[in-house]
């Protein structure tokens, strides 16, 4: 009886697990047997230094990059090739770092183009989750009829995160949000990602800025050349004395 309801809250609560994932690139290994996973409703962080292997992580996640290891995403395992437009269609969504927008097309069109995978297997809901996207960034609700291209950095990644949005994912994965923004603005958009939260998507927050990641998120993960060096509660992270030295000494404030 027992194991069944731990089967029973397993498939219910971790959205997506991943077990000793490698990746090599031309025979050089840049991760070696990396575990994470992530909950429903939970914002999980990957702090570490540059080069560390964070995006290799994401790409690797998102079948973007060939990996060996176990994947478990809502309580099944994906065997065989693992395709980005399946892992699309099953709820998970990647905004890179670069977010990449359609320049040339208003804020609105990005937008619905978000949309255009669920419009597209059936479902009509496009306009109302237009409207919880606007409500969450009512920035880019005052520019939806502007061009992408001429946006503020901090828009554009609003408007990256939105589009992902759009999808109504069951997993939001952040590639450094925080790049290049001014300090304002990185506030702003950590406090929506915490506002996301509570719409229940599980979020997987890749961040250079430690600090202002592990004040959001619930869970944390070191990742130091290509390997988890620490894992723990968010706030056990930020007294830890080693990643108070390495990640938010004084050194790390800006």
């Amino acid at each position: 009886m027992n194991s069944m309801n731990i089967n029973h809250l397993h498939d219910h609560e971790i959205i997506l697990e991943a077990r000793h994932l490698r990746v090599a690139y031309a025979k050089v290994e840049a991760l070696h047997g990396v575990s994470v996973s992530i909950r429903r409703g939970e914002i999980v962080t990957v702090i570490g230094p540059n080069g560390a292997g964070k995006t290799t992580l994401l790409g690797a996640l998102m079948g973007l990059l060939p990996a060996s290891g176990d994947f478990i995403y809502l309580g099944k395992p994906q065997t065989g090739e693992r395709e980005v437009e399946r892992l699309v269609r099953l709820g998970m969504t990647l905004v890179p770092e670069k977010r990449e927008l359609f320049a040339e097309m208003s804020v609105e069109d990005n937008l619905l183009l978000g949309a255009f995978d669920r419009y597209r297997s059936g479902h009509r809901d496009h306009l109302e989750t237009l409207d919880e996207v606007f409500e969450l960034f009512p920035r880019l609700a005052e520019r939806r009829a502007q061009v992408a291209g001429t946006l503020s950095g901090g828009e554009r990644q609003m408007l990256a995160m939105g589009r992902a949005l759009m999808a109504k994912p069951k997993l939001l994965m952040l590639d450094e949000p925080s790049l290049g923004l001014a300090p304002l603005i990185i506030k702003e958009i950590f406090r929506i990602i915490g506002e996301l939260k509570k719409t229940g998507v599980a979020i997987l927050l890749v961040e250079q800025n430690a600090r202002a990641a592990l004040q959001i998120s619930d869970y944390g993960y070191v990742l130091e050349t290509g390997e988890i060096t620490l894992e723990g509660p968010s706030s056990e992270l930020a007294t830890d004395q080693r990643v108070i030295e390495a990640y938010l000494g004084l050194g790390h404030k800006h």
